[in-house]
Formats: C-alpha cells, structure tokens, sequence
C-alpha cells in the first residue's frame, strides 16, 4: 500500500451541485507524487470542475480531501502556491511579450531570483529567441508552450492541465507530451485531462468521468481489461453497410469504425466470436481477433452513461 507521504492528491466523496444539476457525483481520486494521471470523459463529463476544486478554485459541497499535503477545504492559498494550473484557453495576456508574461507572473508568485528563473524558463522550453515576440501572434503551439512556462515558472509541486494540446498540431502535442515525461521524472506531479487516446496511454494511470461519475479508473494498460471487452477486427470493401448489419448481432456491444476495419467488441466473448465468425465468413472478410484498447472500452463505457443534463449547462464544463 502507497503511504501516505507519497500521495499527491487524496481527495474523497467530492460533490458539487449546481441548481439541480449534479457535476460532480461523489468523486473519490488518490495520485501518487510523480505520476502522471489522466481524467477521460466527454465535454460535460465535471472534468474541469473536479480540477478546479482539488486545487482550491472551488469548494465542494460535500466530500473533503488533501492537495500537496494541504487540506481542500481550508488551506486553498497553500496549494495554489504549489501547483501549476494550466487551463483549455490560453489565459495568459494577449499583449505581452513571452518575457513580459513570465515575468509578470513570476512577479504574482513573489518569485526569487526572478530575472535568471525567467531565463532559465525561456532556455528550457526553447523560447528564447521567441522571447520579444507578443502572444497574440504566436501559433498554437508556442502558446502552449508559454502556457507551461507560466504554470512552472514557480516550481510547483503538481501540474494540473485542463486539455493542454486541443487544437495542436501533431508535432507540438509530442514534444509537449515529452516535457511533461520529463517533469514527471523528476518528481512532479501531473493531473491531466485529455480526449486524444494516444495521450492516454502515455498515463500512469486513468479515470474514466461521465456526467459527473466517475465509471472506471486503474493502471492505463489495465483499463480496457477490467471493462472486459473483447474485440475483433473486420477488414473489407463496403464497410458501411457491414456496420449496419452487424449492429444488433448476438454478443456484440458496439461497433466502430477504425481506418480500413472495423472493431466489434462485447462483454461475451464466446458468442460475440460465433457473430463474427459466421458474418465474417459469409461475406468473405478477413477477421481477427485483437486486444481492446482504451478507446474501444471508452466507447463502450460513454454508451452505457446517461446525461445528467437535460440541458446544455455551462456549470459542467
């Protein structure tokens, strides 16, 4: 068992209700230090939500917990001192300089020696040369980049990343995702909310979030194992027309499009596999059985989860 020096974030029964609308449905979350931690959901899921109370943005109605050793509750201002949140919008200012802007929040931090960390900020991420340039003109990619430079310019304990790579260019994703290895390496904490799979698996460990519950979460490459889906691949011309048929079949839970194949999962393998079989044959396709992967069992999971909202509610973002 993890002792509890060792756990970054160990909240419990966090519940947070909006008008009628429960966002957050008693949540239980435990992180180790260094770890990276990825929340999956769709948009409305109390993803963000959950983010903002565990480190201090909001209170929650009921459940407590402890952030950086802090409680979540009554000492907020200790742990936004020792995390770095970085939110889905660039939120820094449009008409600074990358410099300006480290500067001006390494100033909110009461930073020491603020001149060199700033430099040695700009060095790190490699905005050096970019730094005179002013942040409405930078591209996707080198925001998030200034974005993380902002979140670490005080050293945090624990990064909390709200969807940091939506709307970046396959390139910058990597080399985000290889800075956020780094981080985790040396001891930092990561929190990170995602819908690229590819990110997901880069996680220690994942939560499945719908509409304010949380459905599954354990070691990512555990994941798919535990919903206990098994999944055959079926290539072939004329795809469309095999989904519809084999919508419905016995065994088969869901079907998915995937490049030049499709994937039919379900809960029962020893029926689903007499499904694939015998339309597989009949059509004459190749077929093969493979391992489910993450986002076959967050499919599946999503399917199986009711809206909580009746109605679009900006509270559950």
């Amino acid at each position: 068992m993890t002792d509890d020096l060792d756990i970054a974030i160990d909240a419990r029964g966090i519940t947070k209700i909006y008008g009628k609308n429960t966002v957050v449905d008693n949540f239980d979350i435990r992180v180790p230090k260094g770890a990276i931690y990825g929340f999956l959901g769709p948009n409305g899921s109390g993803k963000t939500t959950t983010i903002r109370i565990l480190c201090g943005l909001l209170t929650p109605d009921a459940g407590n917990g402890t952030c950086v050793g802090h409680d979540i509750r009554t000492e907020s201002d200790k742990i936004k001192a020792q995390v770095g949140y970085m939110t889905q919008k660039f939120s820094l200012y449009q008409d600074l300089t990358i410099r300006e802007n480290l500067d001006f929040v390494a100033r909110m931090f009461a930073v020491k020696n603020r001149k060199k960390r700033v430099n040695d900020a700009l060095e790190g991420l490699g905005l050096s040369d970019r730094s005179h340039q002013i942040a409405a003109n930078l591209s996707g990619g080198w925001k998030q980049r200034l974005a993380l430079a902002a979140c670490l310019i005080h050293d945090p304990k624990l990064l909390l990343l709200d969807e940091p790579t939506a709307g970046v260019d396959p390139k910058a994703r990597r080399e985000f995702w290889d800075e956020i290895r780094r981080l985790s390496k040396r001891g930092v904490t990561v929190l990170v909310s995602t819908h690229y799979m590819d990110e997901a698996v880069q996680c220690d460990n994942l939560a499945y979030i719908a509409y304010g519950k949380k459905l599954i979460d354990g070691p990512s490459a555990s994941i798919a194992k535990q919903v206990g889906l098994t999944t055959y691949r079926i290539e072939g011309e004329q795809l469309s027309d095999l989904e519809e048929r084999i919508k419905g079949e016995p065994g088969v839970a869901q079907v998915a499009r995937f490049g030049t194949g499709i994937h039919v999962s379900g809960v029962d393998a020893a029926i689903l596999r007499d499904s694939v079989k015998r339309i597989a044959t009949q059509e004459n396709r190749k077929w093969s059985e493979q391992p489910a992967g993450l986002e076959e069992a967050f499919i599946y999971l999503m399917t199986g989860s009711s809206d909580n909202f009746s109605k679009p509610n900006e509270a559950a973002r």
